[in-house]
């Protein structure tokens, strides 16, 4: 069952960052006289995130909810709804709403439609990321990490193994850009801060490697000259810079480098790659790049008051003729035109041309460093840099309360050690997915029994390993293979159903691809559905006797 909301003059924006939200607080504000008018905002949150802060939720600089803002104190007037966009109908004037509490798909007619739908993090042609790699686009991912590095930090400390507590301490970070950069300075400080306090290691084995395409880092964002000064900043404090190299392929114990380069870790996090929203794709528009191509208004181009904004769009700019470039101050400027130009609709009135010639780009590098580049001819860098990127974006936070935490936050950075406290929001073990490279082990004999795998695509082998004797030339030669599993097959029950360690080795041949069903979710379903717990015990049955038989012989 479907529920439609009607209502007919209605602004409806898709999105909540810069682009959608800025939109919503100028329509805000130039139609509050307007009570026929409904200004309707559709975000996944109800929180806008200050994007260009993000970074700094990891080292604990500022609070966890210093860079979000409630989007009902932003903008009072609007109707918001906190919902997935399953589809939209240009023809029809429509959006549908996933549903709510209830399975019941909610629709919204529109007069206006702004599409701020922004970029998403997408995986798809690298194998293994989607798995195992960390992103860093919103505020549950800045938590997910920084989590993820206090757990990685305790572990390392009580670890025996020195190579895998080296394995523990290596953090990789893909992306040379702004976000990768500055995600990677933050990442740098808060671990070597955090090592001072921990015994078993020290600073110095740390391991943080910066994974770029390029010949240098920031090379498309700022001039030559600070991408220099940037790369060295980031050497001298620790950093291994791999450039001119991208990845290829995640596992869950290494990332895989296209040049060969296999970097054993637990941490990989990944700021590329990004694209629009999938939701463009079923749009009939004219696109180029992936982007919806709008006039000098912002109206898409062939379709009266549908408007597209920020990453979303592909704007021409005026000021120097050329499209607009991905960013914040853009996006802002934007959502200030796209606002004039629909309540100049409404009321009858000229649009105006988008033209803003830009003020410069800023990044930080963590530890009171930053480098800016004003004007296109104004280059900072180091203290200086860092005290200027700190004040703009503290001035631009939007809201007197929000400037007010940060400045506190940042105060007391100075006072106070940042907290090392691991917040576990999860739910707890769910059904999760794998892959594997040739050669790799997914567990061994004598590993605790944790997860029953299913095979998707791939292959693997079932492998017993004997202890090496004085006649022994090889490892190879104190290995029996005692299956090999393909796809459909599932392996791991025997330690599940008889709860204990692991009978043998499955060790990856062919690429693999697994989904791991957790013992929790293993043992509530064999509890409740006797026969398949019965399944279960013929195989296992089976494989131990098929064990059995590979020993005697």
């Amino acid at each position: 069952m479907t529920k439609s909301v009607k209502k007919r003059n209605r602004i409806l924006i898709l999105g909540g960052g810069f682009a959608g939200v800025y939109t919503a607080m100028y329509l805000d504000k130039l139609l509050r006289s307007e009570p026929d008018v409904e200004i309707a905002l559709v975000s996944r949150e109800n929180y806008f995130v200050f994007q260009p802060m993000l970074a700094e939720v990891i080292s604990g600089n500022i609070g966890l909810l210093d860079t979000v803002s409630p989007i009902h104190r932003l903008v009072p007037r609007c109707r918001l709804y906190i919902r997935e966009i399953e589809s939209i109908d240009l023809l029809e004037r429509t959006v549908t709403l996933g549903p709510g509490f209830w399975p019941q798909s909610l629709v919204l007619e529109f007069e206006h439609l702004v599409l701020a739908l922004g970029t998403v993090t997408d995986f798809r042609g690298i194998t293994g990321l989607h798995q195992h790699a960390l992103p860093f686009k919103n505020l549950a991912d800045a938590v997910r990490l920084r989590n993820h590095l206090i757990h990685v930090l305790n572990e390392a400390e009580i670890e025996p193994d020195p190579e895998r507590r080296q394995q523990l301490l290596t953090f990789v970070v893909a992306g040379g850009g702004f976000s990768g950069v500055e995600v990677c300075a933050e990442l740098n400080d808060f671990v070597r801060q955090m090592a001072k306090q921990c015994r078993g290691f020290s600073p110095a084995d740390i391991r943080v490697v910066l994974v770029h395409s390029g010949k240098q880092i920031l090379e498309r964002e700022v001039g030559p000259k600070l991408s220099a000064y940037a790369q060295k900043l980031l050497q001298r404090r620790g950093v291994e810079l791999c450039l001119e190299n991208r990845l290829k392929t995640a596992t869950p114990d290494a990332a895989i480098l296209s040049s060969g380069v296999r970097i054993p870790t637990k941490t990989l996090v990944s700021t590329v790659p990004s694209f629009p929203n999938p939701l463009i794709d079923t749009l009939d528009v004219k696109k180029e790049g992936g982007r919806i191509v709008v006039d000098g208004h912002l109206e898409v181009i062939g379709s009266e008051n549908i408007w597209a904004l920020g990453d979303t769009a592909r704007v021409p700019n005026a000021a120097d003729n050329e499209h607009c470039p991905p960013t914040a101050q853009h996006a802002i400027r934007q959502a200030k035109t796209l606002a004039h130009n629909i309540a100049a609709r409404i009321h009858g009135r000229e649009p105006i041309v988008f033209r803003f010639p830009g003020l410069g780009k800023m990044g930080s590098l963590g530890h009171h460093s930053a480098v800016a580049e004003l004007f296109n001819r104004i280059h900072i860098s180091g203290f200086p840099a860092w005290v200027l990127w700190r004040t703009v974006y503290w001035w631009k936070l939007p809201g007197f309360d929000r400037k007010l935490k940060v400045g506190f936050s940042w105060l007391l950075d100075f006072l106070i050690p940042p907290e090392t406290v691991q917040l576990r929001i999860d739910g707890g073990s769910a059904l999760g997915q794998l892959h594997f490279e040739p050669g790799e082990i997914v567990f061994r004999k004598g590993d605790r029994g944790d997860s029953l795998y299913i095979i998707l695509c791939g292959e693997a082998e079932v492998i017993r390993e004997s202890e090496p004797t004085e006649n022994s030339t090889s490892a190879g030669e104190n290995v029996v293979r005692l299956a090999t599993l393909v796809a459909g097959e599932y392996f791991g029950e025997i330690a599940l159903l008889k709860q204990k360690t692991r009978s043998a080795t499955v060790r990856c041949t062919k690429s693999l691809d697994l989904l791991a069903l957790p013992q929790g979710q293993f043992q509530a379903l064999t509890t409740n559905l006797p026969e398949l717990k019965n399944s279960f015990e013929l195989v296992m049955d089976r494989r131990m006797k098929r064990d059995a038989d590979a020993n005697h012989g």
